[in-house]
């Protein structure tokens, strides 16, 4: 197989302005094919070498590079307009390529253009690049390819993505604020425990008596902080790496995903959010022809969390035997009961595309009106513990000041 090098170019447009930029091909013939399906005469292609020093493109792993649900959002949609304007698939690649601001995606779909030409199909190219395209968006393109509806099918990822970014902005901005208040908090106690108790500590040394015992623990929390605060920072800096690369094994999932629906404040979020996801997924999947127990498999997968994935393939076991849907969802405690009645009365009437997309609405308004209770209910609560932290350690300081003010009375 043919390797892929990087080529500079300069084109010219129909109204006779510039453009340069770099494309990945196998030679500089077909660059000038790209460039002329985008629309661009060649004036110069050139094989750019790799950079070096400044110039040299950093890629550290885990950090930029990745592609976005919205990135993939995005492009769906667009691509489903080129299509439906006429458009060829291989000319609505390349332009796409060429101008998402993604580098990876650019690249990635460079590739899936390449393996067209060669005679592959969409979905299957897409599927070689299992770590960017998901599995939803996979199955949903091979689907439109199968039934002829490529740019509707692609319509239905864009919606399904666009949805799934306000879900997990919602989250976010409820999230934001208690970590950011926390992180402060953290870094003002350190600050306190490194930089203020020593001169303290060294003030009351010259005053002679015994410290109160709030103090002594301050004093003592001051003195350990110089060896467990670099312990604390290399642990973090460890665990966050090792998170990062294990925390989708079913291993982990396994023990996270259930504690995760058991916590106090934020379980019922998380929940709702998965539900939301799995009941979206279902009637996006349903929607464009993908075969029930396929799209139960696929939306076990995307749902975020383990203990659904493992009760939806107990449901796929049962619809496989020629049960219903609703009835093993039934006996799985995750699935509230209104789901559940939704889905019978969606199997009942022959509705269960559009009873499914009800539910994932109304765990969108569900998950939208939790953060907005949990950002009311959060704000005092945080406020108020930073004031009791802070406020204690400024007490436990000033202890032995007013002890002196006692003695000299």
């Amino acid at each position: 197989m043919s390797m892929t090098k990087p080529f500079a170019y300069t084109g010219r447009n129909a109204a006779g302005k510039i453009s340069k930029g770099k494309i990945d091909a196998v030679s500089s013939g077909a660059v000038a094919a790209r460039l002329r399906d985008m629309g661009l005469s060649p004036v110069s292609i050139t094989e750019a070498p790799a950079g070096t020093g400044l110039n040299m493109e950093i890629n550290i792993a885990g950090l930029g590079g990745g592609v976005k649900l919205k990135d993939l959002a995005v492009a769906s949609r667009q691509m489903a307009t080129m299509i439906a304007a006429g458009l060829s698939l291989l000319r609505t690649l390349t332009i796409l390529a060429g101008q998402t601001e993604n580098k990876k995606l650019a690249s990635t779909l460079d590739a899936v253009r390449s393996d067209i030409e060669t005679g592959g199909s969409l979905s299957g190219s897409m599927a070689k690049h299992g770590e960017i395209f998901p599995p939803i968006m996979i199955h949903l393109v091979r689907a439109g390819e199968t039934g002829g509806f490529l740019e509707r099918s692609l319509e239905q990822v864009a919606d399904n993505f666009e949805a799934e970014v306000k879900l997990v902005n919602t989250v976010k901005s409820a999230l934001t604020y208690p970590v950011v208040v926390l992180i402060m908090a953290l870094l003002a106690m350190v600050g306190m425990l490194i930089f203020i108790v020593p001169v303290f500590e060294n003030m009351f040394a010259g005053l002679g008596g015994e410290l109160p015992f709030a103090t002594k623990i301050l004093v003592v929390l001051s003195q350990a902080m110089v060896w467990v605060g670099p312990i604390v920072l290399v642990t973090g800096i460890v665990f966050g790496v090792w998170w990062g690369k294990n925390k989708h094994t079913e291993e982990v999932r396994k023990v996270v995903d259930p504690m995760k629906l058991k916590l106090p404040v934020f379980g019922d979020l998380f929940k709702k959010v998965a539900l939301a996801r799995f009941t979206r997924n279902f009637s996006t999947m349903l929607g464009a022809g993908v075969p029930i127990l396929q799209a139960l498999a696929i939306v076990g997968e995307t749902s975020g969390n383990y203990v659904i994935e493992e009760a939806l393939k107990k449901v796929a076991e049962s619809v496989r035997q020629g049960r219903s849907i609703a009835e093993p969802l039934s006996h799985e405690s995750v699935f509230p009961p209104m789901i559940v009645q939704m889905v019978a009365v969606g199997e009942d009437a022959g509705s269960l595309e559009q009873m499914l997309a009800k539910i994932a609405d109304f765990y969108d308004e569900e998950v939208e009106s939790t953060t907005k209770q949990l950002t009311s209910l959060i704000e005092p609560l945080m406020i108020a513990v930073i004031g009791v932290i802070i406020g204690s350690m400024i007490v436990a300081l000033y202890m032995p000041v007013f002890s002196v003010f006692d003695q000299i009375k």
